[in-house]
């Protein structure tokens, strides 16, 4: 049968139940425990003897003549109601069970509390009642679900047939869970600043635009969370973090969405060593808390987040890998040097652009964890120039299994060294530069105004993604895909 066939054939079902009166989707489930609750307090009530009303989804069902077994799923466990037509308190109720419940149905079972010959932990069934009649055939658990696009399409039926599927979002909760409690344990506030922006800023992306007819103007999706939470540093909040969706308008890959969470956290009177230190004690509480381990293969890669996390200069690995100094180089030299390695990087290239994709080129070796440093000016317009070299910025990048995955800096909170850096970015982006930053006056404003020296950090759900050792799109719940073509 086709799904049109199966639908129409369900429909008549409903119709069935209704005729018997029984509402096929009732307001009330009456429900008295879980499953799961069912079966920690199975003995106890082996030993009552007293009924027990029950739900949960059809996930099986087995039987013929006066017998039937239906497996039952409520999220948290799956138990098997066995329909007995001599234990059924309403023959008629028996028939109707056989003649209109399927395979996806949500149903009630009151009874008792039994153990089958085999020790299986299961109700007898005295009554049931439909609490919502399905339409369509969940697929087999084995055989249904094979197009890679349909799983992510159809998502909510790939969790419900693969328990390991639902366990990487169930991890990814607790990820989140073990992020938010290390900064709440440590005095952080946490905020929630706007998604909407009249200018996007923070880091070096595209954006998605749209309109605001209320107030008539052109706003942006945030592609970071920084210029917001560091006003409230001058606000007067020391500690300040915040976990929110950030939307970038740009390729995708294994590694990057256009939409994902991002953790930022801002820290007055601390700097860039003292964050090294906060982050690693971050990392190790999530992986700890979360898998329980501190040693990952991700790909080719072998990560353990409990040894010394090495340091790699960023200026002295390029010039040795390609014999060009990117404190020292000329924009040509930059982009020759790419060219001689073979490296696509498009037709638009400037010194900074070129200059990062030599580094990405190297990145891919690196296993971590280890912190990238000296980090030229031009590359970053929110840190605070090296004390030692004002050509560099007080600015690390985790890096782990050949990717960066984390962020952080001195933050730059001098307000004329700010407004250069703006300007400079807004150059290279009248030039064709899509992701330089735009000149921020409201934010150069308020930093006059005075902003203590902090350390700022911000890190995505990239982290997770690569723990699990699964492609970015695959670690979230409902990943963008375009339309279904009908």
């Amino acid at each position: 049968m086709n799904e049109a066939d199966i639908r129409a054939e369900r429909m008549k079902k409903v119709e069935i139940l209704r005729e018997a009166g029984l509402e096929p989707y009732p307001v009330s489930s009456r429900i008295d425990v879980t499953l799961q609750e069912f079966l920690s307090s199975f003995d106890a009530r082996i030993e009552s003897d007293g009924d027990v009303t029950l739900a949960g989804r059809v996930m099986a069902i087995r039987g013929q003549g006066g017998i039937m077994f239906a497996d039952l799923y409520d999220g948290t466990a799956k138990v098997q109601a066995v329909m007995q037509k001599t234990e059924i308190t309403d023959e008629k109720l028996f028939e109707l069970f056989g003649k209109t419940v399927d395979i996806g149905d949500f149903i009630s079972v009151t009874g008792e509390a039994f153990e089958t010959k085999r020790g299986e932990k299961s109700l007898q069934a005295h009554s049931w009642r439909m609490l919502a009649k399905s339409l369509l055939p969940i697929p087999d658990a084995w055989f249904g679900l094979k197009d890679e696009e349909l799983k992510l399409r159809e998502r909510y039926l790939s969790i419900l047939l693969d328990p390991e599927l639902k366990g990487v979002f169930e991890r990814r909760e607790r990820f989140w869970h073990a992020v938010r409690e290390f900064y709440i344990e440590r005095g952080f506030f946490e905020a929630e600043t706007p998604v909407l922006e009249s200018s996007p800023g923070g880091a070096d992306a595209r954006p998605f635009e749209t309109y605001h007819h209320a107030l008539d103007i052109q706003v942006y999706l945030r592609i970071s969370l920084e210029l917001w939470l560091k006003r409230l540093l001058i606000a007067g909040f020391p500690k300040v973090f915040e976990i929110g969706r950030i939307f970038r308008n740009e390729g995708q890959s294994r590694e990057h969405l256009q939409d994902y969470t991002q953790l930022e956290s801002y820290e007055a009177f601390k700097d860039m060593r003292d964050g090294m230190k906060f982050v690693q004690e971050l990392y190790r509480r999530i992986v700890i808390n979360v898998y329980g381990r501190y040693a990952f293969s991700i790909g080719e890669h072998n990560v353990d987040f409990a040894k010394e996390w090495e340091e790699i200069d960023f200026c002295r690995m390029i010039e040795t890998r390609f014999g060009v100094d990117p404190l020292t180089c000329s924009e040509d030299e930059a982009i020759r040097a790419v060219q001689d390695a073979k490296i696509e990087a498009g037709e638009s290239l400037n010194k900074a652009r070129a200059i990062d994709h030599l580094w990405k080129s190297i990145r891919r070796g690196v296993s971590g964890p280890a912190f990238l440093v000296n980090v030229p000016v031009y590359l970053e317009p929110l840190a605070k120039r090296s004390e030692s070299n004002a050509n560099t910025v007080e600015r690390f990048q985790v890096l782990i299994a050949g990717s960066e995955m984390g962020k952080g800096f001195s933050e730059l909170n001098d307000p004329q060294d700010q407004r250069a850096r703006f300007e400079e970015q807004q150059k290279m982006r009248d030039q064709g530069d899509e992701e330089a930053q735009r000149l921020d006056e409201e934010y150069v404003r308020a930093m006059e105004y005075g902003m203590p020296p902090s350390f700022g950090f911000g890190m995505s759900e990239r982290l997770f993604s690569f723990l699990e050792n699964r492609p970015a799109h695959e670690t979230q719940l409902f990943p963008l895909l375009r339309p279904k073509q009908h």
